[in-house]
């Protein structure tokens, strides 16, 4: 009878043992009751919803397991926006009020805590943040160019701000998923050798999340459109469905390869520099090969039409699923490549006046 008893206990220790560990959240929200409340993880640049549940007697449960910690977020749906929660497998805490949802405490997981002590690193940067996003909407009904071009600037600065504390971050968090989510979120502002370097800091341990496999493919392709070295060719159809070649357009003393879509206000503001330029230096061997991240045909030809956009155009019509999006990692646009006549890159990411003065230099004018 004694050994039978031993070999029970030895086989629960056996199956507690295989037991995947998992994560249980346990939320206490005032103000949401009969609610349905989402668990959702990000893809792309789409939401999936990963487990859902309603609200009872203010509380809610969800339990699961992950790979390792990432970013999550929970949605009270037709209540609330999501609020992001780093998610592992722990017991996790969610209690607050529907009504500042983005306020609720959470607590219990480790990620989640360097999450928080990462936001407030970067507080002070994204406060100023949010005064440009409320001073340049008014510049721009004023028609204030002087505040506008004030505003963008200060933006250029904030964001570096913003960049160098989450370096800082990811060199004295090497081990913490959350700086691997962080180096992906701020890759798409980074040449290569920045994020190689910062990549060599991390843990071998955080190459399960696969945004690390990512961004060693984006240091890859960084560093086969860097300046210096020849574009990648590629073919999309124009407006009247003909394919056309980057290829077929290179031989201009200076071709301006434009990522831009219909839908992106910053791109929209930036159409009449590029419109002013162009038309400055069109007789003069500077060309314009416009490439559309739109999905809408016809939003699509309308801003050509609208911004007076008088080159080239190409699209895929699948928004950010293109062949020339992934060839330059593109992240974020309005994004743009200077080619000489022999397809070669000599600038990037022109805007404003450093986009007439680049042509002017070059052209020597």
């Amino acid at each position: 009878m004694r050994k039978i008893f031993y070999i029970v206990i030895l086989l629960i220790a056996i199956v507690s043992c295989q037991q995947k560990p998992g994560f249980v959240i346990t939320g206490n929200i005032q103000n949401a009751e009969g609610e349905s409340v989402v668990l959702k993880k990000a893809a792309g640049r789409d939401y999936v919803t990963i487990d859902s549940t309603i609200i009872s007697n203010n509380t809610f449960k969800f339990e699961g397991s992950v790979d390792f910690p990432d970013m999550y977020f929970l949605e009270i749906l037709q209540v609330t926006s999501p609020k992001n929660i780093f998610l592992e497998n722990s017991a996790i805490s969610v209690t607050g009020d529907a009504q500042a949802f983005d306020e609720i405490e959470i607590t219990g997981s480790t990620s989640e805590m360097e999450f928080q002590d990462y936001l407030t690193l970067i507080e002070p940067a994204e406060k100023k943040m949010e005064v440009i996003f409320t001073e340049y909407p008014l510049a721009q009904q004023s028609g204030d160019e002087a505040k506008i071009k004030e505003l963008f600037d200060e933006y250029t600065l904030i964001e570096q701000e913003i960049n160098e504390v989450g370096k800082q971050f990811i060199v004295t968090h090497p081990t913490s998923f959350v700086s691997a989510g962080v180096l992906g979120h701020l890759a798409g502002n980074m040449e290569a050798d920045e994020i190689e370097e910062l990549l060599n800091v991390l843990d071998t341990k955080l190459a399960i999340n696969p945004v690390i496999g990512e961004l060693q493919e984006k240091v890859k392709t960084l560093k086969i459109t860097a300046i210096g070295q020849p574009a990648p060719d590629f073919e999309l159809n124009d407006a009247n469905g003909n394919p056309i070649k980057l290829s077929d357009k290179i031989g201009s003393k200076l071709l301006l390869l434009d990522f831009w879509a219909a839908w992106c206000n910053p791109c929209r503001e930036e159409n009449p520099n590029v419109v002013a330029v162009y038309n400055k230096f069109k007789d003069k061997g500077f060309d314009v090969f416009g490439v559309s991240l739109d999905q809408d045909k016809e939003a699509w030809l309308q801003a050509i039409s609208d911004d007076k956009l008088t080159w080239m155009h190409v699209s895929q019509l699948e928004g950010w699923t293109s062949d020339a999006v992934d060839k330059y990692a593109i992240s974020s646009i309005p994004a743009n490549f200077l080619l000489d006549e022999n397809g070669i890159i000599v600038a990037k990411d022109l805007r404003g006046e450093d986009l007439e003065n680049k042509v002017k230099e070059l052209l020597g004018e």
